[in-house]
C-alpha cells in the first residue's frame, strides 16, 4: 500500500518530461502557394479532320519536325476526286476566254444589225421628206418605213442577245470558277495538314483507320517553347498575380529546382475541381522536355529575411502560444509557409514555447 504514492510520482514526472519544448529562431521565410500541373508545349493543339473516311496515307512519324500547312495524313476521297476532276472540266469548258468567239459572233452581228438600220435610217427620213413635198408615191414611202421599223427591232433584238450572251458568259464561267473552288476546298478537307512551325508529338491512328471529325489524328506543338500548366485552388487565386516567380520540381530531374513565372492567369473557375488555371513560362528550361509531364511548384508571393520564426504546430488558432511555464500569450502572425509561421510581436526570439497538446 505504501508504494501506490511513489507510482502516481513517476507517472506524473514520466508525463512532464515528455512536453516538447523550442526556442524561435530567426530566419528567413518564403510565402508561397502550392500548385501542382502538367507540362504543354506552347500553342500544342489535337488534330481532327472535318470529314468522315478511312485513312489512307500518314506522312510524318511522331518526333518529326514540320511546318505550317505541312501534310500530316490523308483521308479515301475518290468520289471527291472524281468531282474536281468534273469540276475542272467543266471550269475549262465555261472559261470566258475560251468562249470569246461566241461573244464575238454575236458582236459582229449587231454591228451588221447596227449598220442596216443606219443605212436604212437615213433612206426612210430622205423618203419621208420628199413625200412631204408631194415626190414619189406613198407605197414606197410604206416600204421605206417598214424597213426602217424592221432595222429597229433587228438591232434591239441582236443588242439584247449579245447582252444576254455575255451575261449567260459571265455567269457560266464565274459559276464554274466557284464550284472548282468548292470542290478543291472539300478535296483539301482530306487531307490533315499542320497549322503551326512546330513538333509531332504523337500520331493517334494508323492507316486504314475509319475516323471522323471527332476523333484525334495527332498531337502537334512548338518545339522548342513549353508551358506550365498550374491548377490553383479558389482560396489562393486572389494571391496570384502575373510576373511571381515560380519554382518548379520535376519528377524527371529528381533533386532540381527550376525557375518559373506567372504568364497567364485563367478568370474562369473549373466548377467541377473549384480550382483555376495558371500557366507559368520557364525563365530557363530544362534541357529536355516533353508534353504532359508532371511537376509541383511553389508560387513565391514573398520573402522575408531575419525574422522570428516558430512551428506551425506550436501556435492555436492562430494567434496563441503556450510559454514553457504553461503562460498562454496572445502573438500577432505574418508570412508562413508549410512548416513555419512568421511572428510579428507578442514573444521574443529567447522565450522557449511548449507544444500545445494535440
Amino acid at each position: 500500500m505504501k508504494t501506490k504514492p511513489l507510482i502516481i510520482l513517476l507517472f506524473l514526472v514520466a508525463c512532464k518530461s515528455k512536453i516538447e519544448t523550442i526556442k524561435p529562431t530567426v530566419q528567413s521565410i518564403t510565402e508561397s502557394v502550392y500548385a501542382s500541373g502538367i507540362i504543354k508545349s506552347s500553342n500544342q493543339y489535337r488534330a481532327f479532320a472535318t470529314v468522315n473516311g478511312i485513312i489512307e496515307n500518314i506522312y510524318v512519324t511522331e518526333g518529326d519536325s514540320v511546318t505550317k500547312g505541312s501534310p500530316i495524313l490523308s483521308i479515301a476521297n475518290d468520289a471527291q476526286r472524281i468531282n474536281k476532276e468534273t469540276a475542272v472540266l467543266a471550269a475549262r469548258f465555261n472559261d470566258f476566254n475560251n468562249n470569246q468567239d461566241k461573244l464575238n459572233d454575236a458582236l459582229q452581228l449587231l454591228s451588221v444589225v447596227k449598220s442596216k438600220l443606219k443605212n436604212d435610217s437615213s433612206l426612210f427620213f430622205k423618203q419621208k421628206k420628199l413625200w412631204e413635198q408631194k415626190v414619189g408615191t406613198e407605197i414606197d414611202f410604206e416600204a421605206r418605213q417598214l424597213a426602217y421599223e424592221n432595222s429597229k427591232a433587228a438591232f434591239y433584238s441582236a443588242n439584247v442577245k449579245y447582252n444576254d450572251l455575255k451575261k449567260q458568259l459571265d455567269f457560266s464561267s464565274s459559276q464554274s470558277k466557284k464550284n472548282l473552288q468548292l470542290t478543291s476546298k472539300l478535296e483539301n478537307d482530306f487531307t490533315v495538314k499542320s497549322q503551326i512551325n512546330g513538333r509531332v508529338y504523337s500520331i493517334d491512328k494508323v492507316v486504314g483507320d475509319l475516323i471522323g471529325p471527332q476523333t484525334s489524328l495527332a498531337v502537334i506543338g512548338d518545339a522548342n517553347n513549353f508551358v506550365l500548366e498550374m491548377q490553383v485552388d479558389e482560396y489562393d487565386i486572389l494571391k496570384i498575380k502575373k510576373g511571381l516567380l515560380v519554382l518548379v520540381t520535376l519528377d524527371s530531374y529528381k533533386g532540381k529546382t527550376f525557375e518559373a513565372v506567372v504568364s497567364k492567369i485563367d478568370p474562369m473557375m473549373n466548377e467541377r475541381s473549384k480550382t483555376f488555371l495558371v500557366e507559368a513560362t520557364f525563365t530557363k528550361h530544362p534541357p529536355v522536355l516533353y508534353p504532359f509531364i508532371t511537376f509541383e511548384a511553389n508560387i513565391v508571393l514573398n520573402k522575408k529575411d531575419n525574422v522570428i520564426l516558430i512551428p506551425r504546430n506550436y501556435i492555436m488558432n492562430d494567434s496563441l502560444v503556450i510559454k514553457k511555464n504553461g503562460d498562454t500569450v496572445i502573438v500577432k502572425t505574418g508570412s508562413k509557409d508549410y512548416q513555419k509561421i512568421e511572428i510579428l510581436s507578442g514573444i521574443s526570439a529567447d522565450v522557449e514555447l511548449q507544444k500545445p497538446k494535440e
